[in-house]
């Protein structure tokens, strides 16, 4: 299994809200404390292959934000990591070491911080950012719908804004993390519409079993929240009619890995679970895995 969307270092961009519960300051632990902790939920959620997100505002000698989640690497088995791109950050000295970063074949894919940063994804500053993309043949990553932080502007992230980036960048694969909750329709869309967009699931549950609420035949209580969540993300699925532009991600550690993967094994249809939690994700990023 492949979670395509996790955080083990701190990004430095999610702003002022703390995460839930006990895993409050997980990120910030020495390396082998929180390896230890990644590992153990990785085997608890039968998951092989995580992809965890760069850091904003890196040193200069590591412009994609990668060095923490690489020297993690050595330490959790299937880590692999995403670059930051700044769209602050473009000239010339900067976007050479971005080059030369991804040219070690290290980093399996690009993210855009939308609404964190105010930008959206048709600012000149990330056109850079989307060739490399093209040139290095990986896919880009938006963070799309609600943020984690008071001080984003979801303006910035509305899924609907990544159409047009789409049509005028279409040798670039882009990703729609968190299916641009709560514009579940409208990311819906934008993946149906345009043959070089796919939308993660991370991101759409926060909260532990407790939180969770499933009855014992598997499925979500009914009247609460989450069974209107799930409605969504059904809806936006059977709206597509492209099982195979979806992918898993747990957004960890907003939630246990093992719960989230229950959430998402009650929400999507059974027959379309190996590609969601793992062939969509192979084909996508080439995993020889």
């Amino acid at each position: 299994m492949i979670d395509v969307h996790v955080h083990v270092v701190n990004d430095h961009v999610h702003g002022d809200k703390p995460l839930p519960g006990h895993d409050e300051s997980i990120l910030d632990r020495p390396n082998e404390e929180l390896a230890a902790r990644v590992r153990d939920q990785m085997k608890a959620a039968g998951i092989t292959t995580i992809f965890g997100m760069g850091r904003l505002s890196p040193p200069s000698d590591d412009p994609l934000g990668v060095a923490g989640t690489l020297r993690l690497a050595a330490l959790i088995p299937g880590l692999k990591a995403i670059g930051v791109a700044d769209p602050n950050h473009i000239d010339a000295g900067h976007l050479k070491r971005v080059e030369e970063q991804l040219a070690t074949g290290k980093i399996v894919a690009l993210k855009a911080y939308l609404g964190y940063l105010h930008h959206g994804p048709d600012s000149p500053g990330y056109v850079p950012y989307y060739r490399l993309a093209a040139k290095f043949d990986i896919p880009f990553f938006f963070h799309t719908g609600d943020t984690w932080a008071t001080k984003a502007k979801v303006k910035y992230a509305h899924p609907l804004l990544v159409d047009e980036v789409a049509v005028n960048h279409p040798e670039v694969k882009f990703i729609l993390a968190h299916l641009g909750n709560p514009w579940l329709i409208d990311a819906a869309e934008v993946v149906f519409k345009n043959e070089n967009v796919w939308a993660d699931l991370s991101g759409l549950f926060v909260g532990d079993d407790n939180a969770l609420k499933l009855q014992p035949d598997g499925t979500i209580t009914p009247n609460t929240y989450l069974a209107d969540v799930a409605h969504d993300i059904r809806k936006a699925f059977r709206y597509t009619e492209k099982p195979e532009r979806f992918l898993y991600g747990s957004d960890w550690p907003l939630a246990p890995m093992a719960t989230y993967r229950k959430f998402i094994e009650a929400v999507v249809p059974k027959e379309h679970h190996q590609a969601i939690f793992e062939l969509n994700a192979k084909k996508l990023f080439k995993l020889n895995i």
